[in-house]
């Protein structure tokens, strides 16, 4: 039989060496004890393909809509690293020209299928510049030739009706920002600002990792995105998982699914938050539940009563604070581990500073909740 040397067989070169291995374990461990690894979730998934998930009842992967996930991360770079150089606001630029474009597309498609006419008939000549898909390169301007086309039809009576149901064909909610300064998109140099880049949308799959410094911890930040490979590809993303960042747009509440009409957002991110809240990957993780898009949420129940989708909702259909806290109980209520404590906070992922306060909570909770493994 074979055995390895003590410390004390070893010769000079060898103790060194050994001496040296362990002094790089010890700081490894320092720097881990430092980092908060955490998992970013949401509702942006699909109903079909579920059969190479790890688990159907975690990531039952409904496509529920944009639940701001990617704001999020898009605001970590702002607020704690290197923010967008100019060169990605080039390519920022082409994906907002397309998010427009795109949204016109849908728009026009909920037209023809509720039987909506145009206000001004001759705008479906304009009609016809979108579906012929114009692109742009992360180089070029936005053709001027689309601008007397984005205003007129914007400005159509029969497109406003068909945006008036854009909760029945769960329509992008940017494109209010855009159009409200719709000509400075426009011009030559025009470059996306913060605001613009926040509020652009593009899908991304496959798993992201952002990584950014917020006092003394590092944080790393994955999102798992529409990702539907094997397990053993993205299961590290779940091991020692500090906190699950579970992000939903409360706005959604009165919102059809992209692929199912007939169901309801929120009603799905209740079902995906309850088997995450029970799961056995995150049995030792604290849960922040990041009710998003509270802004249009405030202004949403003034006209789609929330009785209407979830007639057990008993207060004041008009106040905000009260139906946010019921939809906070009503997720915090899914949780069947009363060891386990749901952190819920009301949200707008565009809004900067309430981005940063809200992520200075977070921390303060992850800086207590892990203090007796965190070398401060």
């Amino acid at each position: 039989m074979c055995f390895g040397k003590s410390k004390n067989q070893l010769g000079g070169d060898e103790l060194a060496k050994s001496q040296e291995i362990d002094k790089m374990i010890r700081n490894d461990q320092r720097k881990l004890s430092k980092e908060i690894k955490l998992l970013l979730l949401g509702m942006y998934i699909h109903t079909q393909d579920t059969e190479h998930l790890p688990d159907p009842q975690i990531l039952a992967q409904y496509r529920a809509g944009e639940s701001g996930k990617s704001t999020v991360l898009k605001q970590m770079k702002l607020l704690y690293a290197e923010g967008f150089p100019a060169s990605e606001r080039e390519e920022w630029r082409a994906t907002i020209f397309s998010n427009l474009i795109n949204a016109f597309k849908v728009i026009l498609d909920a037209m023809e299928e509720y039987g909506i006419e145009f206000g001004n008939p001759a705008n479906a000549e304009y009609a016809g510049i979108i579906l012929a898909e114009p692109e742009i390169g992360p180089k070029q301007v936005f053709p001027l030739e689309c601008l007397p086309a984005f205003k007129a039809l914007w400005n159509d009576a029969g497109i406003a009706k068909a945006i008036e149901r854009g909760n029945e064909y769960a329509l992008h909610d940017n494109l209010t920002y855009f159009f409200e300064d719709i000509d400075r998109l426009f011009t030559k140099d025009y470059l996306p600002n913060d605001q613009d880049v926040l509020r652009s949308r593009l899908r991304t799959t496959g798993i992201t990792e952002t990584i950014f410094e917020l006092g003394t911890l590092t944080y790393r930040m994955f999102d798992v995105g529409g990702q539907r490979s094997e397990r053993k590809k993205w299961i590290h993303c779940f091991e020692s998982v500090n906190c699950l960042l579970f992000l939903v747009a409360i706005s959604g509440y009165d919102q059809c699914l992209v692929e199912d009409k007939d169901a309801n957002q929120m009603q799905e991110a209740l079902m995906l938050f309850e088997s995450i809240a029970n799961s056995q990957w995150f049995s030792k993780s604290a849960i922040i539940l990041f009710l998003n898009k509270i802004d249009l949420f405030k202004q949403k129940i003034a006209y789609s009563p929330i009785t209407k989708y979830f007639p057990d909702y008993k207060d004041d259909p008009t106040d905000w604070k009260q139906a946010s806290r019921y939809f906070a109980d009503k997720f915090k209520g899914l949780n069947r581990n009363p060891q386990k404590e749901i952190y819920p906070h009301f949200t707008n992922a565009t809004d900067t500073n309430l981005l940063k306060i809200t992520m200075s909570s977070v921390q303060d909770m992850v800086i207590q909740r892990n203090l007796h493994t965190l070398i401060l």
